[in-house]
């Protein structure tokens, strides 16, 4: 289960990176949303849910 959670979080860390032209206007908003997922991530392993 944690591998999947880790090969989920690694393909939305390189989906997040702005190299594409229309998305440099996204701004902080994927990264962000990043930032939100691996701190639920990181309670749920505290809790010992995953």
């Amino acid at each position: 289960m944690s591998l999947l959670v880790l090969l989920v979080l690694l393909v939305i860390l390189i989906g997040v990176l702005p190299t594409w032209p229309y998305s440099r206007g996204w701004g902080y908003y994927p990264s962000g949303g990043l930032g939100l997922v691996l701190v639920i991530v990181l309670v749920l392993l505290l809790l010992g849910v995953l």
